[in-house]
């Protein structure tokens, strides 16, 4: 099919947010989208919770749904005017979901259009994995599963989270697709050479360095990288690793760190804004994804390897499925303290084993390219219209 005026397809997107400062992984999936999307003939409008300035970021292509100030029931009545207000005006041909909670409200008026879901993660279960008591974990599954029983296709961007969704929503395996993750490869794939980006950043240029941008939270595994690096800095005493990100456990992390001595080995960035992590990336000589549990791809990982930079994961979720088949050297045995010690040891020890900088930024280019997520994502759209 050409991407003829005749044969356009017209979509609206329902998502936490569009791609801003600090904006997760499903943020910059929206952002991808709108940006790659209408070459491929699918016209993008879009509503999400954040930023609230959206509207005028993006020349009125996406909207805000409500204030973040807002009460959660204000702000889901809210969202439920704005939504049947865009489905009424734009008429969208499909409706596709990047979050259960803000498409429910209008579940309901979605009858005239079709309804795809953008699966980015179990809500329900990284909850629990933070804390969340079981009765709020259920209702979040309930919610979750009442949205994707709805959907024409369930769009996952791994193996991984396929099963995931198979297995804990009931899901039918037939109207699941496969569309990784994508990087935009030309933010990431700088000029710079690893010394000029330290430079650049303030960092040393005389130690080997480790990096990990997570959010600070139980599952992404910072806790068990930050032990593990007391062994690895007694072998390899010139490695040092930061940490980008913000979260809940900053002050544990940082009691961590001083409790086991290791200010000179280990240190927390905090937030590091969009525009710099490119950099952030090519100045180092790993990328370390330390996740514990409930990863669905990885988007780390590949923009690490879009800078030409190593990045090595647990065999945890989508993160194998990134790095597999570019280097088996990409992936620790376990996310247990003692095979990351183990492993990063011999990766330091033998940087011959690791792949080249060419290597993953060609491999990066080959494999998480927007416009052929794009491509593959308005493929499935046309599978039911």
């Amino acid at each position: 099919m050409n991407n003829s005026v005749a044969s356009r397809i017209s979509s609206l997107h329902i998502a936490i947010s569009w791609a801003t400062e600090g904006a997760g992984g499903s943020g910059r999936v929206t952002a991808d989208l709108a940006k790659y999307l209408p070459a491929q003939g699918v016209d993008f409008f879009g509503a999400v919770s954040a930023p609230e300035d959206v509207a005028e970021v993006t020349g009125g292509r996406i909207l805000n749904l409500a204030p973040d100030t807002s009460s959660t029931l204000r702000r889901l009545l809210r969202t439920r005017r704005t939504l049947i207000q865009i489905i009424n005006e734009k008429k969208p041909q499909i409706v596709a979901s990047h979050f259960a909670l803000y498409t429910i409200p209008a579940l309901d008026q979605l009858n005239r259009s079709t309804h795809i879901v953008h699966f980015h993660g179990p809500w329900s279960e990284e909850s629990r994995e933070e804390g969340a008591s079981k009765i709020t974990a259920a209702f979040k599954h309930r919610l979750e599963k009442t949205v994707y029983g709805k959907a024409a296709r369930v769009i996952v961007l791994s193996r991984a989270f396929a099963d995931v969704a198979v297995r804990s929503y009931g899901v039918p395996e037939e109207i699941v697709r496969i569309i990784p993750g994508a990087v935009d490869v030309e933010r990431f794939g700088m000029h710079e050479t690893r010394e000029q980006a330290r430079e650049a950043l303030g960092w040393p240029k005389d130690r080997r360095i480790l990096v990990s941008v997570r959010r600070l939270v139980n599952r992404m595994g910072l806790g068990t990288l930050i032990a593990a690096m007391q062994h690895v800095s007694k072998e390899h005493p010139d490695t040092l690793l930061f940490i980008a990100g913000k979260g809940r456990l900053r002050e544990t992390l940082e009691a961590q760190i001083e409790q086991a001595g290791l200010q000179q080995c280990v240190r927390l960035l905090g937030f590091v804004p969009d525009e710099k992590l490119p950099l952030v990336y090519r100045a180092a000589n790993m990328n370390i994804v330390p996740t514990m549990a409930l990863e669905g791809f990885g988007l780390v990982a590949a923009e690490a390897l879009a800078a030409g930079t190593p990045s090595v994961v647990t065999p945890v979720g989508g993160l194998p499925e990134v790095v597999a088949s570019l280097s088996e050297n990409l992936t620790f045995p376990s996310p247990k303290q003692q095979d990351l010690e183990r492993h990063l040891v011999k990766l330091l020890s033998h940087p011959e084993l690791l792949p080249s900088e060419e290597a993953c930024r060609s491999y990066a280019a080959e494999h998480f390219n927007a416009s052929l997520m794009a491509k593959r994502t308005a493929d499935v759209y046309r599978e039911v219209l």
